[in-house]
């Protein structure tokens, strides 16, 4: 083998190489993207934790830690798998004075009316709201993160639900 034909071997390898590592990383980034992505909204959504504790600047510690700002006193389970064409329900209960409102978000945008989404809500004595969205059927679009968020003058406070979906099968 001649020199030159060493050096065009040796850069034929180089070149595979680098064509296999660029392959690799493309495939590895789209794997990274599949499944549900955030097509709809450029929120980000903090998952489960309520808006409490002490707060760096007086300010803010004072707004969330008012003594009739809302505060969710229950709320659902936060990691939620429904099976598919059953009914899927969440319940959030919250107390602040005045009576705080409850909205309801999935994956970061506030849902409004929709044929299988129903919202009921309940006034419980002068300074509290039962709020329940119920989804039925659930179907695969279903999945995803929703948010129940109560709010007054005062302050708000806030609940993140995880939910996926299962497929039954009939035995």
């Amino acid at each position: 083998m001649t020199k030159v034909e060493c050096t065009m071997g040796l850069k034929n390898i180089v070149i595979g190489v680098f064509v296999i590592t660029l392959l690799f990383t493309i495939i590895s980034d789209v794997h990274g993207k599949r499944g549900r992505g955030r097509s709809r909204s450029k929120s980000r959504v903090q998952i489960g934790l309520p808006i409490t504790g002490k707060y760096r600047d007086p300010e803010s510690d004072q707004y969330y830690n008012h003594n009739d700002g809302a505060k969710i006193l229950m709320a659902s389970h936060f990691d939620y798998e429904y099976v598919l064409g059953h009914k899927i329900v969440f319940v959030c209960v919250a107390r602040g004075n005045p009576r705080p409102q409850i909205t309801w978000f999935k994956d970061g945008t506030e849902l409004y009316y929709h044929y299988n989404h129903h919202v009921h809500e309940w006034n419980i004595g002068h300074d509290s709201i039962k709020s329940k969205l119920e989804i039925d059927p659930g179907t695969q679009m279903d999945a995803g993160v929703y948010e129940c968020s109560a709010d007054n003058k005062y302050s708000i406070d806030r609940r993140s639900f995880k939910t996926d979906f299962s497929i039954a099968f009939e035995s």
